[in-house]
Order: structure tokens, then sequence, then C-alpha cells
């Protein structure tokens, strides 16, 4: 098998070979994956940072050999800009927050023999400060269009919007919100929960249908219709515009 990146700000993952078909999630400029079949111009393929299996566009990503991949996956920067832009002698690339950015130095990028410069924010590994770190990130997608599939601060689900707020600052949870309610370790309350947390909530049937991340004083940053702040208590997320309850409370965990 074959690996490749994305090489373009957002590439959507589609259930099928199709452009009329569901998108499932979306892969940031950077992000790595493992093709595992190929259909004319559209290739099926393995997200390498949640295991995600869906079809891309095969102009979409580079493939690439074993060596540029190994060289690929070292000092990977994560941008925390909404967007910036990434410029080589060749191209030009806007970058969204949450791209990945391999062989980074704190300003330029390597992908393969070409080198980029990047002037936005950006972050690594070694100076992640999670909890310190995670409403400030939250905060900057606030009023991002919700959109089924999306990763990005111009379409984004609610466990996409987790995803990746957790990705940017060094934690790696899976795709979807019944997976990343399996994770983690469970509050007993919420007046136990602190900023970070992840909250799940249930539909009539008792399966997770929707995440979002606790703030401080009894607030939740969650995509619902856009990315938005409510009131959480023991019942669930109370919607100051409708005067409502609009989901009902499962379980709280702590990932940080």
């Amino acid at each position: 098998m074959h690996q490749a990146f994305c090489i373009l700000s957002v590439a959507p993952l589609r259930s099928q070979p199709s452009h009329k078909s569901e998108q499932l999630s979306q892969l940031l400029f950077g992000e790595t994956c493992t093709i595992l079949e190929k259909n004319k111009e559209w290739l099926k393929i393995r997200c390498d940072f949640d295991n995600y299996e869906g079809w891309v566009l095969g102009v979409q990503v580079k493939e690439l050999t074993s060596k540029d991949f190994t060289a690929l996956a070292q000092n990977i920067g994560i941008a925390l800009d909404i967007v910036s832009t990434a410029n080589s002698s060749d191209n030009s690339i806007p970058i969204v927050i949450g791209s990945s950015l391999p062989q980074f130095d704190g300003i330029n990028f390597r992908l393969g023999k070409e080198k980029f410069i990047y002037n936005g924010q950006s972050i690594q590994p070694d100076q992640q400060l999670h909890t310190l770190l995670i409403e400030k990130i939250a905060l900057k997608y606030l009023n991002a269009p919700y959109h089924w599939g999306g990763r990005s601060p111009f379409g984004v689900d609610c466990s996409g919007f987790t995803q990746v707020v957790f990705k940017c600052v060094g934690v790696s949870i899976k795709r979807d919100a019944w997976q990343q309610a399996e994770g983690g370790v469970a509050l007993d309350f919420v007046e136990n929960a602190a900023t970070g947390d992840l909250a799940f909530f249930n539909n009539d049937e008792g399966k997770v249908i929707h995440v979002g991340i606790i703030l401080k004083d009894n607030k939740i940053i969650h995509a619902s219709g856009k990315v938005r702040i409510d009131t959480l208590d023991h019942y669930g997320i109370f919607n100051a515009d409708t005067k409502k309850y609009s989901h009902q409370l499962k379980i709280i965990k702590r990932y940080l």
C-alpha cells in the first residue's frame, strides 16, 4: 500500500467515488493517508490521523514514496490561524487552522523537495499546553457554519470541531461523536467538569449524536447550526435564542 498527503486547503472524503455522494469527513492540508484502492480518478483512503476511510479525488492528494513519507512525518507543526498562506517559489496555498506543516522549523516547511514559508501562528508538540490553549483555539471557530463532515472553520460538524481543536493542542481523538464518547475518563457530575472536558449528548434511543467542549462558568461551545456558546447543566444544553433545551446530556469525558 502507498501513502499520500493532502495538497489542498481542504479535500472532501466521500462515501463513494462520486461527487454526488455523502461527505463523510475532510482531509486538511498536510494530513497523510494510506491508499487502499483506486477507481479511475478516485482513491479509497484511510486517514492516518483517525483511521477514517472514504474516497478522495486523486488530484487532491500527492502520492509518496516510503522515504518521503518518513521525512514528511518529522517535526510536524500545526497551523493555528483561521486561515493563512504558505508560499514557495512556485505555489501559494491557503492553510486553515489544524493543518499539518511537515518538517517545520517555525517558519519553513517542506513537501518533498519544495520548501514553503509559513508566517502564520503555529504550534509544535514541545510547545503544547493543553488546558491553557484549548479554550483560546475553540473560540476561534465561533460562528463558523455547521457543515456535515466538515473539519474546517468554513464548515464544520460537531465532532469535526472537537477533533481538530484537540489536534491543535496535541491530543488525537476519533472522528465521530460516538467514537469520541468511548475514550477519555468519565466524570460523575457536571459540577466536576473543567474547561476542555467533552460533553456528549444522546437522542431518544440513547445513541450519542452530539459533542461539545466545556468552558468555564457552565458554558459549552459546540457546532449546532453554527459554532456557538450555550449554557450546560445536568439535563443538557440550554439554547438562549430559542429558550429551550436543544440537546440531552449523556456523559462527560476528560481527555486532557
